[in-house]
């Protein structure tokens, strides 16, 4: 029975457009396979942008409160093959 790989955060809360979907895009090409990769943002203009550019890229994205700060999300990433 083989094991689903673990998921990969980054916290890129405070982290300015457009520099956070870069870091993101760069997180996203090291995933193993089968991994997720779940990004912590501001809300508002980082939460978007991020969203979006990786959506278009091919990959999909949910968004979920931040657990333990009401003024960020979390962005779970499923990469496309």
């Amino acid at each position: 029975m083989s094991e689903a790989a673990p998921a990969v955060d980054l916290d890129l809360r405070g982290t300015p457009c457009p520099l956070n979907f870069i870091r993101t895009k760069l997180a996203l090409e090291r995933l193993v396979p089968g991994a997720q990769l779940k990004v912590a943002l501001d809300c508002g203009e980082p939460e978007q942008m991020v969203s979006e550019g990786v959506a278009h890229a091919g990959h999909a994205v949910a968004s979920v409160p931040h657990p333990h700060d009401p003024k960020a999300v979390v962005l779970v990433i499923d990469p496309c093959g």
